[in-house]
């Protein structure tokens, strides 16, 4: 058949640009366009081989052999077939397994049943060479590919050049049509809004007469009845002061700094001072419900129920080809998602005020979306601590943004002549 066939070691393409422009074959230091690289690939084959494509075949490693997302992005791409090999870690290295043996055992099938006359191997692997001496054999004229070395020496095996029908180096300037070293001067995501620091309020210390009150509520509510009916007094540390629990610790514990006067939320409504929270509900919250959720959060709705069918098919096709997996991205479009679907704005403001603690359902609900990023350890399935604080920054980065849009909204204007609003002051309620 006159036509090619590329067979790509995304490895190697990947890992020498890497090299070329980032001075390290960490695929972590660029990005790349990948609808741009297929492109250019497809082109540049077409006019070296004077054929028209028939396919591109793109070799890579995942853990477990699991698709990740530039691989879900690619093989949903025309003319584009994925094949996947493992990755393991050794001696803290990432290896492929078995992306060698795929190329070779599809090179020498595609030459074998006569399926194309020309193949573009971009690949510096001298593994490949039995593969390629045996696609000759059967009349196919192989063209051998180079990514430009970063030391401008040889980054592909000797024999495997000595054997190519045909060479051809992608030079810097080719490769930087689709692939740019990444700028670590500033961070990949953009900053939060301003919030109460967490770990400022994980630490700060409770006040003698909250800690006192803590104690005694904790001794009357968790304390347990000794032999004659007397409840036991909670744990004290060595200075003699009694360990509060979680519990004591939610409903004691405000942000450094922060006034202990109530506060006026969007509705008018005094809402309690930002307190300590928690990412589960567990423990320490009163159940309520027919479910056994928390009073606050039984009302809001989970993403998948205000998905419909149609939606959720919308939704995998903008993961496979637009999301790209970056764990801050993948908190905001969560978010955003939530948000747009929500029937009433009132489910918003509930969830702005529960801030730093997501809904134990909506947050499982998060993370499992998350997980279909690839971002699951290899070793526990379990997300990266790291990960799981940046999903959940990029969550309350949207969250933030509405909310703060829906309470501007919701601010009526100033009449004509009148003097400056105090929006500091509750406005007074109506009756209804």
């Amino acid at each position: 058949m006159d036509r090619c066939v590329v067979l790509v070691d995304a490895g190697y393409l990947l890992g020498a640009a890497a090299s070329l422009l980032a001075g390290e074959p960490s695929r972590s230091r660029i990005t790349i366009d990948h609808a741009a690289l297929i492109q250019g690939l497809r082109e540049r084959a077409e006019a070296d081989t004077e054929q028209p494509l028939l396919r591109i075949y793109w070799f890579d490693g995942a853990p477990d052999r699991v698709p990740q997302p530039e691989h879900r992005r690619l093989r949903v791409m025309p003319r584009v077939t994925v094949r996947l090999g493992a990755l393991t870690r050794s001696d803290g290295r990432w290896a492929q397994k078995g992306v060698d043996a795929a190329m070779h055992a599809e090179l020498t099938e595609l030459a074998r049943n006569r399926a194309c006359s020309d193949v573009v191997l971009v690949t510096g692997d001298g593994d490949l060479l039995p593969g390629l001496m045996s696609a000759k054999e059967h009349g196919v004229a192989v063209h051998l590919w180079a990514v430009q070395a970063a030391d401008g020496d040889y980054n592909q095996s000797e024999d495997l050049v000595a054997e190519a029908d045909e060479r051809r180096v992608l030079d810097r300037a080719w490769i930087t049509r689709a692939v740019r070293a990444k700028d670590l001067t500033g961070l990949c995501s953009p900053p939060p809004a301003p919030r109460p620091d967490i770990a400022a309020i994980l630490s700060a210390p409770l006040p003698e007469a909250a800690l006192a009150e803590a104690a005694r509520n904790s001794t009357a509510a968790t304390g347990e009845p000794d032999r004659d009916g007397v409840p036991v007094p909670a744990p004290a540390t060595p200075g003699g002061k009694p360990v509060p629990t979680p519990k004591d610790l939610a409903g004691a514990l405000r942000a450094p700094g922060q006034q202990s006067a109530p506060q006026s939320g969007p509705s008018g409504a005094h809402a309690p001072a930002s307190a300590l929270r928690w990412s589960s509900d567990k423990g320490w919250i009163d159940r309520a419900g027919p479910l056994g959720e928390p009073a606050e959060t039984a009302s809001l709705p989970t993403l998948a129920q205000l998905t419909s069918a149609e939606q959720r098919w919308a939704d995998r096709e903008e993961d496979i080809t637009t999301v790209g997996g970056d764990p801050f991205e993948v908190g905001q479009v969560f978010a955003r998602r939530w948000m747009e679907r929500l029937p009433e704005t009132v489910h918003l403001q509930k969830l702005a005020t529960m801030y730093p603690r997501i809904p134990h359902r909506i947050d499982g609900e998060l993370l499992r979306y998350a997980a279909r990023f690839g971002l699951l350890a290899h070793k526990d399935d379990q997300i990266d601590e790291h990960d799981r604080y940046a999903i959940r920054a990029g969550f309350w980065r949207e969250i933030d943004v509405r909310a703060a849009a829906e309470h501007v909204a919701a601010v009526p204007a100033p009449a004509p002549g009148a003097g400056p609003v105090d929006h500091a002051a509750p406005p007074t309620p109506t009756a209804e």
